[in-house]
């Protein structure tokens, strides 16, 4: 290889490293916290499922449960309780009837997501929320944070104690 060849590909390559580590980076020194600032964690939506849920009566919604890094290794782990810094989000949307599908099966029987409804973080940070078992609760409808009863959230999860207030098993 000619020597500009090689500095050329040694330039591009410290480049590209130097790009991937800020990355890395910024995605690592995200503050879990700023959540409730009302800013969605960047790229919370590529995070790894967990589980998906169903519920009815009032709420009658489709969910996707998602975790960050943090939190998923703690839930493989079976690491009890969550190391500060996992962050659980949980998006929900309106199910309709798809009409495509059921057309297909000649009967009413799948359900796709309709309209989001919100979407919901849990923060752990033992510190900063002692008072209600370590983590934060917070909401966003239509991209803005909304106000959020803490510790009716709380009082909620507390039947799950046991289970460091998650209600949520990890789905592999």
């Amino acid at each position: 290889m000619k020597p500009i060849q090689a500095i050329v590909v040694t330039a591009i390559a410290a480049i590209s490293l130097g790009g991937a580590m800020l990355s890395l980076a910024a995605e690592d020194s995200y503050d879990s916290t700023s959540v409730f600032g009302g800013n969605l964690p960047p790229g919370y939506r590529d995070w790894k499922l967990i589980s998906v849920a169903h519920e009815e009566g009032k709420l009658n919604d489709i969910r996707a449960i998602l975790g960050n890094d943090i939190a998923v290794k703690a839930y493989r782990e079976g690491k009890l309780p969550f190391p500060d810094g996992a962050i659980i989000a949980r998006i929900a949307w309106s199910y309709v009837p798809s009409e495509e599908n059921n057309r297909v099966f000649g009967r009413a029987q799948s359900f796709v997501a309709g309209a989001p409804t919100n979407v919901q973080f849990m923060v752990k940070n033992s510190s900063e929320y002692a008072s209600t078992g370590g983590w934060g609760y917070t909401q966003f409808s239509g991209g803005k944070s909304t106000h959020v009863d803490v510790q009716a959230c709380y009082s909620c999860h507390v039947p799950v104690k046991d289970r460091d207030f998650l209600f949520t098993r990890y789905s592999p």
